[in-house]
């Protein structure tokens, strides 16, 4: 027993030495040089998101889509949310929506699209103006009325930051591999919510998805941005392995149904409380399939 005790902290030590060489903030030689990875050192690595494994229709013996919403107001979900401030902080740590749109605007991920459907794509132009407001002031008119050129100070410009996103919508499947004889989720697709640009100061404006993702083509992105670990800072998680393993809160406001996938919201309108209640039926239903097949 004390052999395995001292194999496991050996391990342990290995493991945390190992994230710290990751990091390069005990090789770096001046600043710069943190987070920063030599190619070599890149090529040992080997650091890539874990495949999905493959599934045969034909394997999936029951499937459920739902769509969930990720409050991020709520204390298990803000390591999606934090940092907003990235003026004092290192680059290696960023937001969830500051690492898409670094990456939408890199081209990295190219797949957006405007629902959860993935019917009709998107590019960065088309949702400009669902990110950004320009408007002109009352002296910024007058001037042009003046005939004389609009002055820079006589603009107002308002952009979507990673401070106004107030929660994620996520779409999945939960299936049952009846090859494996277990309920699993596939992670399909997110897209960050904010409110509408146009009343975002407001005092209750209304909330839009910006855009959605398809997630399996942002995975790689994903994988190498890390999501702050508030238990052991040295070994932070991708925001692949942290949605991946649903390490977050979700609420299920919508899943698939004839009524054409009409949300909790529309059956049952201004009771916050008996919506609550619908998605844990939901979610419990989904929970007690599995249960089933194994009762005799």
């Amino acid at each position: 027993m004390k052999l395995k005790s001292f194999l496991l902290t050996v391990l342990g030590l290995f493991i945390a030495a190992g994230a710290f060489a990751q990091a390069n903030i005990l090789n770096a030689k001046k600043p710069d040089e943190i987070g920063v990875k030599s190619e070599n050192h890149k090529k040992l690595d080997n650091d890539k998101p874990l495949e999905y494994g493959y599934v045969d229709d034909r394997d999936i013996l029951w499937s459920k889509m739902t769509w969930e919403v990720v409050d991020l107001d709520e204390r298990v979900n803000f390591s999606l949310y934090y940092p907003i401030d990235t003026n004092n902080i290192g680059s290696n740590r960023r937001s969830l929506f500051d690492v898409l749109m670094t990456n939408i605007q890199k081209g990295e991920i190219e797949n957006i699209y405007d629902d959860s459907y993935f019917k009709t794509k998107r590019t960065l132009q088309d949702i400009g103006a669902a990110m950004s407001l320009v408007d002109t002031t009352e002296l910024g008119i007058e001037q042009l009325n003046a005939g004389e050129q609009l002055s820079e100070e006589y603009i107002n410009r308002r952009d979507i930051t990673a401070a106004d996103i107030t929660e994620y919508h996520i779409k999945g499947l939960w299936y049952f591999d009846k090859r494996q004889g277990e309920l699993k989720y596939r992670l399909l697709g997110l897209a960050p919510v904010a409110p509408d640009v146009n009343f975002i100061d407001s005092d209750e404006p209304d909330m839009v998805e910006l855009f959605w993702v398809w997630f399996p083509d942002a995975r790689k992105v994903l994988h190498e941005a890390k999501a702050f670990n508030n238990n052991n800072s040295s070994m932070p998680s991708s925001f692949d392995h942290l949605l991946n393993s649903r390490r977050f809160n979700g609420l299920i406001y919508r899943e698939e149904n004839v009524y054409g996938d009409r949300q909790i919201k529309e059956y049952i309108s201004e009771n916050s409380l008996m919506q609550l209640l619908e998605s844990d039926r939901v979610k419990e239903r989904i929970r007690d399939f599995e249960q089933d097949m194994w009762s005799y």
